[in-house]
């Protein structure tokens, strides 16, 4: 069986699928990393909604997809940027999907952190900010789960420099019950974050960022870095102070920073671990034998299929990751909250089907086949 795909130029080529996945099984909980996939919310197909309007949710099929990563061992990062967060999820949204994940964390032993921002308005003083960020705090905390204090579009419009970060996220981490994952979001993810942490100088910003953990380190569990740059994270990782961890958050360079050097190694928190849980479960599995050659041949191949999903805009990276979700059927439909199925191209979700097929990330390769060929029809290719 052949499928035929179009191409960036507009041109069919021909592809044949795989016809065996990979199939990697559930085992034991991890040793040697503390892993997080943040996670998509799974949109209701048959709510009478349009972009801007609050997110519906399919809460069946969201927290189902949730305990499929628990069940291989992942930590679920609940209501981040994967889930659209800012995105078509409002905060009245984001608070329902941590209060409901949270519940089923509970209930199926996994572990889960969420996300603490300030959407529930765009701009504003700095402390109307941080009662925003107190406001979402205590929801997350209510709820019996970890806390990730998330970079604040506000707080990036309001603050005159690195004291006002300074100044809010100290009261924050002074105000949590327990030690949270601070998260510093790059602007290729959500450009209204240029210049976070008080600058555009990213030398500037890092010593800013240290700042805050040094004068709170006992309140700081780690730190997820999105900026896309292996060295600067290492570079980072290997100033943080004793027992505070580094989550990679880079979604090119992951194999080589979860791996680590002689001078340490991430953790990770990561959206391409949505599409890639039970492969990214079984290599770092591999890892925690001490196999570092045997968990980069796992992981290394899948990174151009990651590099796909996050090529500029790399905003709209949730949109590959949905529809990856759809052809491994873990949802019955390609719709997104805010429409944002649109925000991709036929031959970029194609390209995306081929690569994921190969990596033999479908648990039905033949479902994953026919429910691609239902798209191209509705584009107007004929098989």
């Amino acid at each position: 069986m052949t499928i035929r795909l179009p191409g960036a130029g507009g041109a069919l080529r021909t592809y044949e699928p795989r016809t065996e996945p990979l199939a990697p099984t559930p085992g034991t909980p991890f040793t040697s990393r503390t892993v997080f996939s943040a996670a998509h919310v799974v949109a209701d197909p048959f709510a009478d909604a349009s972009p801007d309007s609050p997110a519906a949710v399919d809460w069946d099929a969201t927290l189902a997809f949730r305990r499929h990563l628990w069940a291989h061992g992942l930590g679920v990062a609940e209501a981040m940027d994967t889930a659209q967060r800012g995105m078509g999820l409002d905060w009245a949204g984001a608070a329902e999907l941590i209060r409901r994940s949270a519940a089923e964390a509970r209930g199926v032993g996994g572990r889960i952190a969420c996300g603490v921002g300030t959407d529930q308005f765009t701009g504003g003083s700095l402390v109307q900010i941080r009662a925003a960020y107190e406001e979402q705090l205590a929801v997350v905390e209510e709820a019996g789960a970890q806390a990730i204090l998330m970079a604040s579009r506000a707080l990036a419009a309001t603050a005159e420099g690195p004291e006002d970060y300074l100044e809010v996220y100290g009261h924050l981490l002074r105000q949590a019950t327990d030690p949270v994952i601070l998260h510093w979001l790059g602007p290729m993810f959500d450009p209204a974050l240029e210049g976070y942490w008080g600058s555009a100088d990213l030398d500037a910003a890092t010593d800013t960022f240290l700042q805050v953990i040094a004068a709170h380190p006992d309140k700081v569990d780690g730190v997820k870095i999105s900026l896309l740059d292996a060295q600067r994270e290492i570079d980072l990782r290997r100033r943080l102070p004793q027992g505070v961890r580094c989550y990679t958050g880079d979604d090119f360079n992951y194999p080589e920073l979860i791996a680590g050097d002689e001078q340490g190694f991430s953790h990770a928190l990561l959206g391409i671990f949505d599409p890639l849980g039970p492969l990214s479960a079984e290599a770092v599995r591999v890892l925690d034998t001490g196999d570092v050659k045997g968990f980069r041949g796992l992981l290394d191949p899948t990174v151009e299929l990651s590099r796909h999903l996050f090529q500029t805009p790399t905003r709209f990276y949730k949109t590959g990751v949905v529809f990856l979700a759809w052809l491994a059927g873990h949802q019955a439909h390609f719709t997104m909250v805010g429409g944002l199925q649109s925000a991709r191209s036929l031959p970029h979700l194609a390209r995306a089907y081929e690569l994921a097929d190969g990596l033999g990330l479908f648990p039905d390769p033949k479902l994953a086949e026919e429910r691609m060929k239902n798209l191209l029809s509705l584009y107007g290719v004929n098989q």
